[in-house]
């Protein structure tokens, strides 16, 4: 007889439901959201486990590593996959998730999450932190200029490096907003500086990786996309083809089908990793936009933007990207320049033709 645990994890308990083949409940319980507690509470049936499962969520990579450290078969199930399973249940409570989990890793119906390595997640904790800063940074200069347009103070078009002055110069009539302007402009100043560390160590991390640094030889591709890219992809080897990466990331179409009259494809799924999408969606503007070199990937994105517009053309070239730098990834290659077809045919016209010698 075989088991299957269900665990429906939460900051401080996490429910666990154990079933057999036939789906009859052998234990019901709660514990304390700790490794040990789980694994005691499990102990008498470890024997004949098969497998052990929970949701994907915050607290996901740490117990996924952390159980199979100690010997228990764990996965960590999508978490679409399993609101989808979960939401057939009359009552949500902690005992029904983990009993509907239970059953889902049962019945075999889920899909398995790929637990990035620990250095994946530490890089990313990086860019996310320092996402969250810039943001803050540009909610203060927002706040400021909009505070101050109450007055009739009008900023207008300013550089970063202006901006502090043009505000002191505006507010200097008055004592009040010129106390809560320099409040704010300090704010601004300290999130800024902090920003700027964080953005260094992204750097510095990027020139120390092999990987990386053959992204950054493609046309649009700079420190943070290369970056975030590797931290999502983590293992190139789970790809089998590297055209599954752009549906990965969300950068594919939705399908919507139903018998012979309704087939319709809808814009892109924007599934996965968000934080790698819009970087690779910029590297895409800047290739068609800014790169005054030549490549046939451009060349490619900028007839697709003649005939179906810049944003179809932006996401189609960032669909592109996602799977060449995989490729490169997986194969240690590096990004090769295309000649133009014109180019082509000169070379081809000057090449010297062989004459035959004599018989």
């Amino acid at each position: 007889m075989e088991y299957f645990a269900g665990l429906d994890v939460s900051m401080d308990e996490t429910a666990i439901c154990v079933i057999d083949t036939d789906g009859k409940f052998v234990l019901e319980t709660k514990v304390e959201t700790d490794p040990d507690a789980i694994v005691a509470a499990l102990d008498p049936y470890v024997g004949r486990l098969r497998r052990v499962g929970h949701e994907a969520g915050s607290l996901s990579p740490w117990l996924q590593v952390e159980l199979q450290q100690r010997g228990l078969p764990a996965v960590c199930l999508e978490a679409y996959h399993a609101r989808a399973a979960l939401s057939a249940m009359r009552n949500k409570t902690d005992r029904t998730d983990a009993q509907g989990i239970a059953h889902i890793l049962r019945t075999g119906w889920f899909k398995q999450v790929h637990v990035k390595s620990e250095e994946s997640y530490r890089l990313r904790l990086l860019l996310t932190h320092r996402r969250n800063l810039k943001r803050k940074f540009l909610d203060i200069e927002n706040a400021i200029r909009h505070s101050i347009k109450t007055f009739g103070l009008k900023l207008g078009a300013v550089s970063r490096g202006q901006f502090e002055a043009r505000v002191r110069e505006l507010t200097a009539h008055d004592a009040l907003i010129a106390g809560i302007a320099d409040c704010m402009l300090r704010a601004r100043a300290a999130l800024w500086q902090e920003y700027l560390r964080l953005h260094k160590l992204v750097v510095k991390a990027v020139s120390k990786d092999d990987v990386c640094r053959r992204f950054l030889g493609i046309p649009g591709i700079g420190p943070i996309s290369a970056l975030a890219f590797k931290t999502s992809i983590d293992d190139p080897q789970r790809f089998r083809r590297s055209k599954t990466v752009g549906a990965y990331l969300g950068l594919t179409a939705r399908r919507w089908q139903s018998g012979t009259s309704i087939d319709v494809s809808g814009r892109i799924s924007k599934a996965g990793d968000g934080e790698v999408r819009h970087p690779l969606y910029e590297a895409a503007n800047i290739m068609l936009t800014r790169f005054k070199g030549f490549s046939s990937l451009k060349a490619w994105g900028l007839k697709i933007a003649k005939k179906r517009g810049h944003k179809r053309a932006c996401v189609a070239v960032a669909r592109k990207l996602s799977v060449i730098m995989h490729a490169m990834w997986r194969d240690g290659s590096t990004f090769q320049f295309k000649a133009p077809a014109a180019q082509e045919k000169q070379r081809t016209k000057r090449a010297p033709k062989l004459l035959a010698g004599p018989a």
